[in-house]
């Protein structure tokens, strides 16, 4: 008897776990790896960028802001890309910022609402990278699509090593 009342507590222990991890998952892989399948951009030929474990996708709604710690490394080209599903429309907002002194570094705003941008490392530091979705960034109506509630972003970050510029050694 008593190692029958044993035998079911423990089942249903387990099965507890087995719940809260389905939940936990689920709740985490609604954007999942939003930003590997779509935020890739057409490779050149001869481009070598790397996929950077920084990137991330999440979940926004419509006036949501989110910030991002990351590090970038000297003699590094970096290219961040941002995209999102059509339910938030096209016109997502990226700041960069320097993280020890919070000085602007890049605002997609004052270059045309560019969801791509390339730069060169001078200096291994930390950044913030700041992603807002503005109110009304799509109008039921105006081209088809509804807005929603909440959509996926992806902020994907790739890296290359900076190519050697001036004269090489003799």
């Amino acid at each position: 008897m008593r190692k029958s009342i044993i035998f079911l507590l423990s089942s249903i222990a387990i099965s507890n776990l087995f719940a809260q991890k389905r939940e936990l998952v689920s709740q985490t892989s609604v954007c999942g790896q939003f930003h590997k399948k779509y935020c890739k951009l057409e490779k050149e030929k001869g481009e070598k960028w790397e996929y950077n474990s920084q990137s991330r996708s999440g979940l926004f709604s419509q006036g949501m802001t989110s910030k991002i710690r990351c590090v970038i490394y000297k003699g590094m080209d970096y290219r961040m890309t941002l995209c999102a599903e059509t339910a938030l429309g096209d016109k997502l907002n990226f700041k960069i910022y320097d993280s020890r002194t919070n000085e602007l570094l890049f605002d997609n705003a004052s270059a045309d609402n560019t969801q791509v941008f390339e730069f060169q490392s001078a200096s291994t530091r930390p950044i913030i990278i700041e992603v807002f979705v503005p109110e009304g960034a799509t109008e039921s109506g105006n081209d088809g699509l509804k807005s929603k509630d909440a959509a996926c972003v992806g902020l994907l970050i790739e890296h290359k090593k900076t190519d050697i510029q001036g004269f090489t050694r003799y």
